[in-house]
């Protein structure tokens, strides 16, 4: 549970930090939209008198500080997410005997439990070309099984620093365990994978 209360503190952090950063956009998008790059003097180099140039600086000098500052807790909470994974295996090697931690199928042990359900998949999507269908059963995704499953954020964070790299995925198909490759990118459609998952009951 401390792993889990870890994630949650990281996840309310990384939460905070975007939410700040939001706001100083927000401001600099007051001022006459001057963004990130646009000039804050006229074509003479004196400050601009049509905006706050002092809020605008502040503004800015923030918000790059909080972009590294959410690098770093992202790259925290992945290693979270890792220690979750690992600890959750050692745990299960010590109560190897438990067969509730089991499903049987058809004859077949499926060792992990289910923790989402993927009930659309887009034609052309990721997700589709790795060879997810409708009515899969997420066993595991990348480092996520339901050991570690939370929410789907922690999902989301994974596919986040899996762009363009392949993904290991268990899902169960009927009465097998089917292994497939995912690789989560910028596709036609809205995503990295072009499927929809949801928790699964």
């Amino acid at each position: 549970m401390a792993a889990t209360r870890r994630y949650e503190e990281l996840s309310r952090k990384k939460n905070e930090i975007e939410s700040n950063i939001k706001e100083f956009m927000d401001l600099l998008q007051s001022q006459k939209g001057v963004g990130l790059n646009e000039p804050l003097v006229d074509s003479e180099g004196y400050p601009r008198s049509d905006i706050d140039v002092y809020s605008c600086r502040h503004a800015r000098h923030q918000i790059s500080c909080l972009q590294n500052d959410h690098l770093i807790v992202m790259k925290e909470i992945e290693e979270e997410l890792v220690r979750i994974h690992q600890a959750a295996r050692e745990l299960k090697s010590m109560e190897s005997d438990m067969d509730s931690a089991n499903i049987m199928r058809d004859g077949m042990e499926v060792d992990r439990i289910p923790f989402a359900l993927v009930d659309r998949v887009d034609s052309g999507s990721p997700a589709a070309e790795g060879g997810l269908i409708v009515g899969d059963q997420l066993i595991e995704f990348g480092s996520v099984t339901s050991d570690n499953f939370v929410n789907l954020q922690t999902i989301a964070t994974v596919l986040q620093h899996s762009k363009n790299k392949p993904l290991r995925a268990v899902v169960l198909r009927g009465d097998r365990a089917v292994h497939l490759n995912v690789t989560p990118s910028a596709w036609s459609g809205p995503g990295l994978l072009g499927c929809n998952i949801k928790p699964f009951k």
